[in-house]
């Protein structure tokens, strides 16, 4: 595995920690670092990443929207945010805008190799905690950017499927589903399956 990485941070001891330590990864092959939005989707139009690990605190344009726009344009790439922020609000409206992860900068060398694996083999990886609302909120929402592996996850979920059935059928861990499932449940901002399905319902995705 070669993968290229764009760290988009505009702390200059942050982004160069990150590039030190990614290049002790054996899979990586090359780092590059940006500032701002102008500067990361310059780099990006030259040397598309597989990988890009985005400061949602940026002095031009926040990671938030910086996400949705990268992901319009180069779908393929995979977000991670890199964040000092723990808050629900935050981690929900980067996954909807399309991030793969979401990691506080606080991560150890471990969390941050694990989440470059996971990501680039179709999965999601988080290692914030938060409080699930009590009552979930089923009302109209934009939809959410789902991946098509999710989709899938999703229509056998609503089909009443276990995560151990689901697992079997699609030929992945159930730990991979488990993770669908979290990633599911914060995308659409509901704490329970119920919900899940009834938005997924109301939205004609299942």
């Amino acid at each position: 595995m070669a993968l290229k990485i764009l760290i988009i941070d505009d702390h200059h001891l942050i982004s160069e920690g990150l590039k030190v330590l990614l290049n002790d990864n054996p899979d990586v092959t090359h780092v590059d670092t940006a500032e701002n939005a102008f500067e990361a989707m310059a780099i990006l139009k030259d040397n598309v990443a597989d990988i890009v690990f985005l400061d949602i605190n940026l002095p031009d344009v926040n990671g938030i929207d910086l996400c949705k726009k990268i992901k319009a344009q180069f779908p393929d790439i995979k977000v991670l945010a890199l964040s000092t922020f723990s808050e629900r609000a935050y981690v929900s409206r980067m996954i909807q805008n399309g991030a793969s992860g979401y990691l506080i900068k606080s991560s150890s060398k471990d969390e941050i190799f694990e989440a470059i694996r996971q990501v680039q083999a179709g999965g999601f990886y988080m290692n914030v905690n938060f409080k699930v609302d009590p009552e979930p909120m089923v009302a109209a929402q934009s939809i959410p950017f789902l991946t098509s592996r999710e989709k899938e996850v999703l229509e056998l979920i609503s089909d009443g499927l276990t995560n151990a059935q689901i697992a079997e059928k699609i030929f992945v861990s159930v730990n991979t589903i488990n993770t669908h499932r979290q990633n599911l449940l914060i995308k659409f901002d509901v704490s329970n399956t119920a919900a899940l399905i009834k938005i997924a319902v109301q939205q004609r995705l299942i």
